[in-house]
């Protein structure tokens, strides 16, 4: 990755007076009351807009939140909740204000401005290059800090990239690129990747390029059913894409062509209905009866699995094992996040069913790295171009800072 960083932009004393834009992504989960549920991305943002302060800017920072109707400002929409979270993380007042896209508001040296929900925008989703033209004459600086949106062409995550007279990438972005190059570009082998999830069909493309670059690719939940009925074995009422069969024996197929494997359950743990209190029974994939869900991997595999990953030199890590929601069904994925607690291996998680299991299991600490993205993660892992940051990349290479 070559882009500008407002790392060094601060080095080198250019952020001084300036106006900074920064986009970061806000769009934590909120309650019924309205209060933040998670404040994991407003902790992860608050670094891009300290380092903004201490080098004499004044900021402006955005986000999306939920799901707005463009044109339509509706109070449940509103980063109130999270500019007095970031005002507390900061210690310093954090102004909310609405209605900026066509500026009119001051921003002076230390002043922190909340922007309202920028979804809210018409033509945001669309990259409206007029409304991008008007954020970029916002600023001095854009700083994009929101990997979580990078896969998205927006007007304020791609557009303004490109109108605002510096475009860079602040702290977040950078560390989760890094972390992600250092995963698969460069890894340090073996490099096993787990990829689980309700469906083949949505992480197919993934898979396919999975299989051609880690030594081993576990795969888990619904999808590691699909791939039990590739090797022949019933797998009862459980979530499955029998359509997709032949597309799972391609890539065991390719994954052996190049001395890798795909290592499938040899034991699972089944139930007859999906509920937290129906009984669980493990048994041998062979012996799955027709009424039976699969809800989590057997013990047998369950170590089987750790022990790889105990030896793997990189872990990429995307989607729990089982349903680890119900304490009958989370034994695979609590065996899972240990040994990746317990490896020595490089780890970045992310998704975020992944990062629910790792708080679940209390590891946090013990990974790597947690990425704070979910679609950007998984479309990275495909080999994909980030649009977000490929308008960065541009912008370095041509009239930057």
């Amino acid at each position: 990755m070559h882009v500008l960083t407002f790392e060094d932009l601060c080095k080198r004393g250019l952020a001084q007076g300036k106006r900074v834009f920064i986009r970061a992504d806000l769009n934590v989960p909120l309650s019924k009351e309205g209060a933040i549920a998670d404040d994991t991305r407003v902790r992860a943002s608050a670094p891009a807009v300290q380092m903004a302060l201490d080098a004499g800017a004044g900021v402006m920072i955005t986000s999306h939140l939920g799901r707005p109707t463009e044109g339509e400002f509706k109070p449940e929409d509103s980063l109130a909740p999270v500019a007095k979270r970031l005002s507390e993380l900061l210690g310093r007042p954090v102004r909310l204000q609405a209605d900026w896209v066509d500026g009119g508001f001051e921003v002076q040296p230390g002043d922190v401005v909340m922007l309202e929900n920028c979804r809210i925008n018409k033509g945001e989703k669309k990259d409206d290059d007029t409304l991008a033209q008007k954020y970029g004459k916002l600023c001095d600086i854009f700083v994009n800090d929101a990997f979580g949106t990078a896969h998205r062409a927006e007007a304020s995550t791609h557009g303004i990239a490109k109108y605002a007279p510096t475009a860079c990438a602040g702290p977040l972005l950078v560390g989760e690129l890094d972390a992600l190059g250092k995963a698969l570009q460069n890894p340090k082998r073996p490099l096993v990747a787990i990829v689980a999830g309700s469906k083949v069909s949505t992480k197919l493309t993934i898979l396919k390029s999975l299989a051609d670059k880690v030594d081993q690719l576990v795969v888990g939940g619904g999808i590691a059913n699909t791939f039990i009925l590739a090797e022949g074995h019933g797998v009862g009422k459980s979530l499955c894409e029998a359509d997709l069969v032949p597309e799972a024996k391609a890539i065991i197929a390719a994954a052996k062509a190049k001395g890798g494997a795909v290592p499938l359950p040899t034991d699972v743990v089944v139930a007859k209905e999906f509920s937290a209190t129906a009984p669980a029974r493990t048994c041998a994939v062979a012996d799955i009866a027709e009424d039976d869900m699969v809800l989590d991997i057997g013990p047998n595999t369950a170590k089987a699995l750790a022990e790889i990953l105990r030896k793997a030199g990189t872990i990429v890590w995307n989607g729990p094992v089982g349903v680890f929601e119900f304490e009958n069904f989370a034994g695979g994925t609590r065996a899972i996040a240990q040994a990746v607690a317990e490896s020595a291996a490089f780890s970045i998680a992310g998704g975020g069913d992944t990062i629910a299991a790792i708080n679940q299991f209390h590891i946090e600490d013990k990974v790597s790295y947690i990425s704070t993205g979910g679609g950007a993660f998984l479309e990275f892992l495909e080999g994909k171009t980030l649009p977000a940051v490929a308008i960065l990349e541009e912008r370095a290479r041509g009239n930057n800072a």
